[in-house]
């Protein structure tokens, strides 16, 4: 007869508890990959420009949003509803909500940023402030 007296050890030395949720964090990336949209990001000589796949969005169902040096897209993809004598075979298409955040460089002006829409693309341009010129100047040394 088996011993049921034992436990499983989860205590830091234990290699299992790791193991056994590997396939459960990965799972957790694809999701979350699924629901995030594609984004290119530029660095130009006066801003960076993010530039936001979003096709079949709605501009009016997308939420740009910055919070503590992040900036955040937050939209929905809804569904169409009439589908009265439609026979699918296939639907390869997503709905639903999405979420993407961008930590933002420091050299950033929050205040100027702007947001364009066109053909299921977001552009956000971020200026950059101007560069900090650091006074020079000669330091005297003092005998003791």
């Amino acid at each position: 007869m088996p011993d049921k007296s034992r436990t499983l050890s989860v205590t830091g030395n234990d290699h299992f508890w790791p193991r056994f949720f590997d396939p459960l964090r990965e799972f957790g990336s694809v999701i979350s990959n699924f629901f995030s949209p594609n984004a290119d990001a530029l660095n130009k000589e006066d801003c960076y420009e993010i530039r936001v796949e979003l096709p079949g969005v709605s501009e009016k169902d997308v939420e740009v949003t910055i919070e503590n040096n992040n900036l955040t897209i937050r939209g929905e993809k809804r569904s169409e509803h009439e589908e009265k004598d439609k026979n699918y075979y296939f639907s390869e298409r997503r709905y639903g909500s999405f979420e993407r955040s961008f930590r933002l460089p420091e050299d950033v002006k929050e205040a100027d940023i702007q947001a364009s829409y066109k053909d299921g693309i977001l552009t956000l341009r971020l200026p950059k402030t101007e560069p900090k010129k650091s006074a020079s100047r000669k330091i005297n040394i003092n005998p003791h």
